[in-house]
């Protein structure tokens, strides 16, 4: 099992919506809406990194109002 904390901007005004369609994701285990650089924090699980990085890459990235991601895979 791989996890991760994605670290996402998205575009002024679209943070619940974004939100919203994180939550419904397979490998999305947690979303907050937080202050600070990043507008969400999103704690992934998946079984093997390629299906963190198809995760990210096909799933997170493409939802429309994400801006920027940045990973943090949890190593201990």
């Amino acid at each position: 099992m791989v996890k991760a904390y994605i670290l996402l901007t998205s575009a002024i005004g679209r943070v619940k919506d974004v939100f919203d369609r994180l939550k419904g994701l397979k490998n999305v285990k947690t979303v907050s809406i937080v202050t600070g650089p990043y507008d969400l924090i999103v704690l992934v699980e998946a079984e093997d990194l390629s299906t963190l990085t198809n995760t990210v890459v096909e799933e997170i990235r493409e939802i429309e109002g994400v801006v920027d991601t940045n990973t943090a895979i949890i190593v201990q």
